[in-house]
């Protein structure tokens, strides 16, 4: 029993990560594909049953993972994001949430036939979105940063408040129909998530003040903090239940706004978000494999279509288009935001706990609960996991031109490089703090960027949407190296170039490892001021059309003729580095630079 139980966690933690690779691979909604990877571990081939399998420790585990994945949304908000628009995102939180719990009760009595009481409760935590599958939605749909701050605010602020807003009807029907209880009931509600709120602030804020302070080696920064998100919401899960995500949701919060200020803070990013993935996709599938396949044939009923439907199609773009009214947001931007509201994780696992005290207190409808929620979950994931990309870009609010190159450094070489990559319709953008050295670019109207690349600002100053390369091609070697490590977890690392500024004929291998030469740009004696005097001295950048597949040896090419880059068939380009060998196929260009026009 243990080996079988072993097995299927192993086989639940790898099916997960892989679904997160397939669906990058084949562009696909990652929450898509792990939700069909969770129904056929479960209900279609009946391999393995989570819920059974762990027993007891199921839903504490499911809750511990989702803490830590709200307080990774909460703790990476930061207020500048939101410039502009956070009128908007006030009123989408309150009376936006407000207006869809309405909405959300009264679909689920009128049309999936549930009691008044119970609608109320499930309207509440049907108001969620969550960071669990909102933001690997965004990672794909490339909106542009104004809506899709928007939509992560709404997703992380309202999180933890669905499940409150459910306790909350859940509570007052109990005051209303149990003659022994009285309105203290409430208070001690509204007491709990008070106390949960200061939790979440006192914990965050000593925890900042304690990195600060240097209280703890690097080393184990990570694990202790984390370790205090895991404490935050016990405690306040032991005062009352649901109140957790509240706790950890204002400790991210409150981290979050302190890290502007305590530097070392903002280290611990990665580490968690690293976490974060693996948990949202092991648990995903938990959560898909452990439905049963009645639940699933439920699914199919008419009454559950239909409120599914009215919550897609009426409830939530009321609630956008009535909150938003007199705002800063567009039309489109209001269409969009209107229609993207996918269900996940939250509402499947709060669902399953209210659905086991309701049928408990006599209310035999809740059985439907389960059903309910994983159809709007489901459908909802489905629908505006494929949708909002295209809808996006039919709206004019997310990035639909080619992989983008941003370039920081100004020199002549730059400037011809972003001329050239300009006149093949892919986007690019010059980044440098001399205004003299951009002057060239500003002629050549190529799109700039008059800054620090390396400023914390730049990243809500600049729209980096558009682009998927960056290329370090200042003539200081250690300033590129800069960039490149700084730049590596949002571009990745197999985009990210730097070009040498001194001869790497003259270095040894052993002091440029494999692991470097793949970031140097170019070939050995392509250096920062040769490539300028090249430029300054007739070289000019062209295309060699290949005629058949063909692997060039880097050393069989004339030294006047440097290689840059392999523009693919499918419009995709590829730069040439110290490392990458030339393989060119049918209908590849290579460009390179050579003399004359």
């Amino acid at each position: 029993m243990t080996n079988t139980i072993l097995i299927g966690i192993v086989i639940i933690l790898v099916v997960g990560i892989f679904s997160q690779w397939l669906a990058w691979r084949i562009q696909w909604p990652s929450i898509v594909i792990m939700s069909i990877a969770g129904l056929l571990l479960g209900p279609v081939s009946g391999f393995f049953n989570p819920q059974e399998a762990m027993g007891d420790l199921y839903s504490p585990l499911i809750s511990l993972a989702v803490a830590i994945v709200l307080f990774e949304g909460s703790s990476s908000l930061d207020i500048r994001e939101i410039k502009g628009i956070s009128k908007s995102v006030f009123r989408i939180v309150t009376f936006g949430a407000f207006l869809a719990w309405i909405g959300g009760a009264l679909a689920a009595h009128f049309i999936a036939g549930l009691s008044l009481q119970i609608s109320f409760i499930i309207g509440g935590l049907f108001v969620v979105t969550g960071p669990t599958v909102i933001i690997p939605l965004l990672r794909n749909a490339k909106l542009k940063p104004r809506i899709a701050a928007v939509l992560k605010w709404e997703g992380i602020i309202v999180d933890p408040f669905g499940p409150l807003l459910a306790l909350f009807a859940y509570e007052v029907i109990n005051v209303l129909t149990t003659e022994t209880l009285h309105a203290n009931y409430l208070l001690n509600f509204f007491t709990s998530a008070v106390i949960a709120i200061v939790f979440g602030y006192v914990i965050g804020f000593s925890v900042s003040i304690m990195v600060s302070k240097g209280m703890f080696p690097e080393y184990l920064k990570s694990p202790i903090i984390l370790a205090f998100v895991l404490l935050c919401f016990t405690m306040a899960e032991v005062i009352m239940h649901e109140t957790g995500m509240l706790a950890v949701t204002v400790m991210g919060l409150t981290l979050a706004r302190t890290k502007r200020y305590v530097s070392s803070i903002g280290s611990i990013s990665h580490f968690v978000e690293n976490i974060s993935v693996l948990l949202t996709s092991t648990i995903f599938i938990l959560l898909t494999a452990s439905l049963s396949r009645e639940t699933i044939a439920e699914i199919f009923t008419w009454p559950i279509i239909g409120f599914v439907l009215i919550m897609l199609f009426i409830v939530r773009p009321l609630s956008i288009w009535i909150s938003t009214i007199g705002t800063e947001l567009t039309n489109k931007e209001k269409t969009l935001i209107g229609w993207i509201a996918p269900r996940g994780i939250v509402a499947l696992t709060v669902s399953g706990y209210f659905a086991e005290i309701l049928l408990r207190d006599g209310h035999e409808d809740a059985a439907l609960l389960t059903t309910l929620t994983f159809a709007l979950v489901f459908i909802t994931v489905c629908a505006h996991g494929f949708s909002l990309g295209p809808l996006g870009k039919k709206l004019g609010l997310a990035n639909d031109a080619p992989p983008g190159v941003l370039i920081v450094g100004s020199s002549s070489f730059s400037v011809a490089l972003a001329d050239y990559l300009r006149k093949l319709k892919i986007p690019v953008l010059i980044s440098d703090t001399s205004y003299g050295r951009l002057q060239a670019a500003i002629k050549e109207d190529i799109p700039i960027h008059h800054g620090q690349i390396l400023a914390e600002h730049t990243q809500y100053e600049v729209d980096l949407t558009p682009y998927e390369t960056i290329l370090a091609m200042t003539g200081d070697n250690a300033f590129n190296a800069l960039v490149g490590q700084s730049y590596v977890p949002e571009f990745g690392y197999n985009n990210t170039f730097a070009l040498p500024s001194y001869d790497q004929r003259n270095v040894n291998k052993d002091k440029n490892p494999v692991s470097v030469r793949a970031h140097l740009l170019f070939r050995k004696d392509a250096v920062f001021t040769e490539l300028n005097r090249k430029i300054n001295t007739g070289y000019s950048i062209q295309a060699l059309d290949v005629k058949e597949k063909n692997k060039i040896k880097k050393d069989n090419i004339p030294e006047d003729v440097i290689p840059l880059f392999i523009k693919k068939d499918d419009d995709t380009i590829q730069f040439i580095t110290l490392r990458r060998k030339l393989v060119l196929d049918e209908g590849d260009k290579l460009i390179v630079l050579t003399k004359g026009d």
